[in-house]
């Protein structure tokens, strides 16, 4: 139970952090010409997300969400493993696939909308 509250507390730190530097970038991104997240150049360039069609806002929304609990299981991995090495050696191993993983999973949720650039 204490690793649950643990999990939720440690998610909640990150979605609230990982959401303010969003609404930074979006506020910059008025008020002059800025690149795009990484995260939305991912989604554009590998499911041809078309963001004219997209409520900008949300997905910032979705992709603060899906980021922060990508942290969040880092972390408690990190956090339940004893030996500090091993804990190490797995966070790494395990970074990218759970980022391609759970973007994975956006970019088809998008696909399936229709949301994607008309070719």
């Amino acid at each position: 139970m204490n690793q649950l509250i643990l999990f939720i507390i440690i998610y909640l730190i990150i979605f609230l952090t990982y959401r303010f530097i969003f609404l930074r970038k979006k506020k910059n991104k008025k008020k002059k010409k800025e690149k795009l997240p990484v995260e939305i150049n991912y989604l554009v360039g590998k499911y041809k997300i078309d963001l004219k069609k997209i409520d900008y806002n949300k997905l910032l929304t979705l992709i603060a969400l899906i980021s922060s609990l990508d942290i969040t299981i880092l972390v408690f991995i990190f956090t339940v493993i004893d030996n500090s090495i091993i804990a190490i050696i797995s966070v790494i191993v395990l970074v990218i696939p759970i980022i391609l993983i759970s973007y994975g999973f956006l970019g088809k949720y998008y696909k399936k909308k229709g949301l994607i650039k008309d070719e």
